[in-house]
């Protein structure tokens, strides 16, 4: 089945290429079918390539998906135009008083400010408020799992002696998670950022379990015991140029940066980058929306209640 995108969203031309099955606002309009409401709150500067990445993913799925868009009010991306916002684009506002069967939360480069230094934290702090009781699955993905993590359950994040850059091997830790079903035991994900969590922090909470981890960067997978909270602390949506791209950006500022581990051939930034990860990337969003979104939520959306 399609996902459903607003009709001249930019992702709808790349999907498209793709050979994902894109279905237009006008063309669903005519199917009898109740697709999966998924909200997106995409706290990335580069919007519209975060949103066609979250969409190709969501779109490689036998279910109907119908993804809207928020970003937050209290602050304003300088890399989108306004016109692409005013599009495509809710606040929070605009969609608070309705319910949705699974939301994502984006990651943000942000991670070298506190969590209460940011400028939208307390727009971020109500918007997972009412998601508890207004969604029933939310993915919360990278720095997203972190704030998620912190918000809700007290768990800190802690800075990294050198940057986590690149795409690392990963282990399925409980094997019988719905989330990791059909996971190779060690599978690849790309990882970008300056802290992590600690497990001890994680282990101590009894709310939550670990569910996949990596020896070099950490714990991975997270979830409360009924999936309606899931925490990703890595990239599986990136493309397989982003990593690069990044890598470029560093060096063009004079940042120190590391070619990105496991990436380049024989760590070669002249050659094409290797992808070892898209298989699990859409396997993992497809457990989601089949497991802990497609196969628990309420019939009539407006039933979802809070759940931990």
């Amino acid at each position: 089945m399609p996902i459903k995108i607003p009709d001249n969203l930019p992702a709808v031309k790349t999907l498209e290429g793709e050979n994902i099955f894109v279905m237009t606002e006008r063309r669903a309009m005519t199917q009898d079918i109740r697709p999966l409401k998924i909200l997106i709150l995409n706290l990335m500067p580069k919007k519209i390539e975060t949103e066609t990445q979250f969409a190709r993913l969501l779109g490689n799925t036998p279910l109907q998906v119908e993804m809207e868009l928020i970003h937050t009010s209290t602050h304003r991306s300088k890399n989108v135009a306004e016109e692409h916002l005013l599009a495509f684009y809710k606040t929070f506002d605009d969609v608070k008083e309705r319910n949705f069967d699974g939301m994502v939360i984006t990651g943000a480069p942000v991670e070298h400010m506190a969590f209460e230094e940011v400028e939208y934290w307390q727009e971020l702090c109500e918007i997972m408020e009412w998601s508890k009781t207004h969604v029933h699955s939310v993915l919360h993905v990278c720095w997203g799992a972190q704030a998620g993590l912190y918000y809700h359950y007290g768990i800190k994040k802690y800075g990294v002696p050198e940057k986590l850059f690149g795409v690392f091997p990963h282990q399925v830790e409980y094997k019988q998670s719905m989330l990791f079903r059909g996971f190779d035991d060690t599978f690849m994900v790309p990882q970008s950022r300056h802290t992590t969590i600690l497990r001890q922090d994680v282990e101590e909470c009894p709310a939550l379990k670990i569910l996949a981890s990596s020896e070099r960067t950490g714990v991975y997978a997270i979830m409360t015991k009924n999936g309606r909270q899931i925490f990703i602390t890595g990239h599986s949506e990136y493309d397989a140029d982003t990593l690069k791209n990044e890598y470029l950006r560093d060096l063009s500022q004079g940042k120190p940066i590391r070619v990105p581990e496991n990436y380049f051939p024989n760590d070669d930034a002249t050659k094409a980058p290797l992808v070892s990860w898209r298989g699990h990337a859409h396997l993992l969003f497809s457990n989601w929306l089949n497991y802990f979104v497609y196969q628990s939520t309420p019939y009539d959306i407006k039933n979802v209640q809070k759940g931990e």
